[in-house]
């Protein structure tokens, strides 16, 4: 039988209470406790899951002999806890992205490293079945090479989104804008799908969010070390939002792709998710009819669950038996930097307006 996991939470803001229903859906885990740096809105939290409340990493993860500590906290504080929580001797899970910079990540990742425990980063959307499909389809050659990826992001967000939180809209608390944290999920999956890049071109603008100083609206071409190349166009401009995409096209000319958002975005805590996914595209040779079939299948599956929170269960699922049996998970600490890496090069990239190479 394997071991019951205890589960802590870093960060009561809104994304923790899907986390915290998570664990709740997790076979063999316990959520025990959450940390926040004000001690009354933990305690608060706390109070809604009967588990502790504490002030102190080091402390929560001793006495509560706590496994795996979940990171919800704002972008740029990812290092701080997560170094924190690694040398108390706990493995960390990660929020989207895994920083905001570059050092933050290499910082993380040696922590682990150090620590000998596991790193990750939450990457729910790999976890959709249209995304696992389109894995697998490129691991069986159905495509042949990956040769050109487009991802897309068509989103929105309010005035009243970036005032419901201090942090949002700014550099310094945020660590950026689309890029960092809505569009990092379709980011993940091209890289996913396309594999290592070799180089970026891309700039960023803010279309019409005055209230913010950080970019709602960027676009990239990338190379890929493969020979492949790829399109990025991510915005927050688009009321009240259309879609997310990301598409694959192969070598021997067959196509797949993957609607993983529709119509108005899901916000953790603020909005429920409104469209089931789905593969939009799927032209290999002799599967052409099962888009139908398939749609049905996944809108049965997304329909039964509670969406907000089964597929961050599915990860956290895979993460714990990774502890368990010793492999990495599937959306490790460097999985998670290449995307810090994309969007950091897109800045970059503005700034200079040069292209970046790695």
């Amino acid at each position: 039988m394997p071991k019951t996991l205890n589960i802590a939470l870093i960060g009561p803001g809104k994304v923790a209470h899907n986390h915290a229903r998570a664990v709740l859906e997790t076979p063999d885990t316990q959520l025990v406790a959450i940390y926040g740096r004000n001690h009354a809105r933990a305690t608060e939290f706390a109070g809604k899951y009967g588990i502790a409340a504490y002030s102190d990493i080091a402390d929560m993860v001793n006495r509560e002999k706590v496994d795996v500590c979940i990171v919800c906290t704002p972008h740029p504080a990812h290092r701080e806890v997560t170094v924190a929580a690694f040398e108390a001797g706990a493995n960390v899970l990660v929020e989207k992205p895994l920083a905001s910079s570059l050092a933050d990540c290499d910082a993380m990742i040696e922590a682990a490293r150090k620590a000998n425990r596991q790193l990750a980063v939450v990457s729910q959307r790999r976890f959709y079945e249209p995304c696992m499909r389109m894995r697998q389809a490129i691991d069986e050659g159905k495509i042949g090479k990956p040769v050109l990826g487009h991802a897309q992001l068509f989103g929105w967000r309010s005035e009243e989104y970036y005032r419901s939180d201090p942090w949002r809209g700014s550099w310094e608390h945020e660590g950026g804008g689309v890029l960092v944290n809505q569009a990092p999920h379709q980011l993940d999956l091209l890289l996913w799908y396309m594999g290592e890049m070799e180089e970026v071109y891309g700039v960023w603008s803010n279309l019409n969010h005055p209230e913010i100083e950080v970019d709602d609206t960027a676009v990239a071409v990338v190379r890929f070390k493969n020979g492949g190349v790829g399109n990025v166009i991510v915005s927050n401009s688009q009321k009240p939002g259309l879609y997310g995409k990301v598409h694959i096209h192969g070598q021997n000319g067959a196509s797949i792709g993957v609607q993983t958002d529709g119509g108005s975005m899901f916000i953790a805590g603020m909005t429920s998710i409104q469209d089931a996914p789905y593969n939009d595209i799927w032209s290999v040779p002799g599967e052409t009819d099962r888009q139908s079939v398939w749609k049905v299948e996944d809108d049965a599956v997304f329909n039964s669950v509670d969406s907000s929170s089964h597929y961050f269960a599915r990860q956290l699922a895979d993460f714990c038996q990774a502890i368990q049996e010793g492999r990495p998970s599937l959306v490790t600490g460097e999985e998670g930097r290449k995307v810090v890496a994309l969007f950091a090069a897109i800045y970059e990239s503005t700034r200079t307006k040069q292209p970046v190479r790695f």
